[in-house]
């Protein structure tokens, strides 16, 4: 699932995301310039959960 995540802006953000994803067992792919994240591995609302959790609230992109 890809995700936007707007207030995501810098190297820390990408590193942040891409620990809570792998700590809670999933994959996250950033691309830091477009604020995307991919994550495999967890269903949309762990990983809508965890994203939020670690201070990024995330909306799913259709």
């Amino acid at each position: 699932m890809i995700y936007s995540v707007p207030d995501m802006s810098c190297g820390h953000c990408k590193a942040a995301i891409e620990t809570a994803i792998a700590g809670a067992g999933g994959r996250a792919q950033v691309d830091l310039p477009q604020k995307r994240v991919t994550v495999e591995g967890l269903d949309p609302t762990q990983a809508e959960a965890v994203l939020r959790a670690a201070g990024f609230p995330a909306q799913p992109v259709a």
